[in-house]
């Protein structure tokens, strides 16, 4: 059994179901990312895990003990919030040692475990203020200090850095993944910014209306979605209308594509295909078979990239080029030749069809 395993939970409210059969192993140290829009359900399991709301169905366990029904206080869990949730009547130091003296902890143990937090968080010499004198970072990272202080079993965030502008919540997330690492401790943490999850997750799993998509590695998640939903949810995606020819190939307005693998359905089926921007190329290769016909419809100017909007027969397609001060894009209206390789087209499973490609 894993570290933390949640077997077929769900959660009702009234007529209301939330959370679907819920069914996840984590190991003891990984760092595991819910993603999904607002509404999913993601934020409930997490609370589910936390002992402040209780599973209608299926159980929770953590290291063996079974804690469905046991009270929050009791689970040894850490928890940071959207909202920081700092005491503004505490210091910085009071409101890290908050926790230890709730599990009465010694004096003679508080102070230094206070001391090697803050040192944790890089914010030894703010010990004496108050919340209120302190930038949004600052505030999170006591928070996180204040959740790591009593030795958690797990530590549970649920969407940290959203209130964070760009340029915080992009080094906040990295020392948050390099205190996870430094301390082994299994995480749980909650988003709907694929970024985010992408960048610091040992697996990600996808959710959408209170089910589990796909659970996967960062790399599996990313370049072999299981569902249209995750194809479109994570990462930008332009996609193709084409019907199934024989073997491998689809026909996108009479132009054949060649794919990796045979699509599903019988010759003649209606196929929707989908494409990364950055698999899409303007010159051709050995390993770049397929080739559309393209008119540029926009170019977005991204700084070291180049993001052109391409209608094709098919469809939009958007291809992100590097930018390069020698080599202008293509100016709008112009004609040009697209390329792919068979491995970077992908047929989506049948489902509700994702939103098309835009050039936003």
């Amino acid at each position: 059994m894993s570290f933390l395993q949640i077997s077929n939970v769900s959660k009702r409210f009234g007529a209301n179901t939330v959370v679907r059969d819920f069914d996840l192993g984590v190991e003891r140290g990984e760092f595991v990312s819910f993603l999904g829009p607002s509404g999913c359900g993601k934020t409930t399991m997490l609370r589910m895990i936390a002992g402040f709301e209780t599973p209608s169905a299926g159980n929770i366990v953590i290291d063996g003990e079974d804690v469905t029904d046991t009270r929050p206080n009791r689970r040894r869990i850490g928890m940071v919030f959207q909202a920081y949730a700092l005491f503004p009547n505490l210091s910085v130091a009071d409101n890290v040692a908050f926790g230890l003296k709730v599990a009465g902890r010694p004096k003679s143990e508080i102070g230094p475990r206070v001391a090697e937090m803050l040192a944790l968080i890089k914010l030894p010499h703010l010990a004496e203020r108050y919340p209120y004198q302190l930038s949004g970072g600052q505030q999170q990272r006591v928070a996180l200090a204040r959740a790591l202080a009593p030795s958690p079993r797990v530590l549970l965030l649920d969407e940290p850095l959203s209130a964070l502008d760009a340029q915080i919540r992009l080094s906040l997330r990295e020392e948050i993944r390099a205190l996870q690492r430094e301390l082994g401790i299994t995480t749980i943490f909650v988003t709907h910014d694929q970024e985010e999850a992408l960048s610091i997750s040992d697996r990600i799993v996808v959710m959408s209306d209170g089910r589990i998509e796909q659970c996967g590695a960062p790399f599996e998640i990313y370049n072999r979605p299981a569902s249209r939903f995750v194809a479109s949810f994570v990462g930008t995606l332009s996609l193709l209308d084409g019907v199934r020819e024989s073997g491998s190939t689809v026909a996108v307005n009479g132009t054949s594509v060649t794919l990796a693998e045979p699509p599903r359905g019988a010759t003649g089926t209606p196929v929707t295909l989908a494409l990364r921007p950055e698999a899409v190329k303007l010159e051709p290769s050995p390993e770049r078979i397929n080739r559309l016909s393209a008119r540029v419809e926009d170019t977005q100017f991204l700084g070291s990239v180049v993001r052109l909007k391409l209608s094709v027969a098919g469809g939009i397609i958007l291809a992100d080029t590097f930018n390069r001060p020698t080599a202008p894009p293509p100016l709008r209206g112009a004609v040009v030749d697209l390329y792919f390789s068979p491995s970077d087209v992908f047929a989506l499973k049948p489902g509700a069809a994702p939103e098309p490609a835009t050039a936003a």
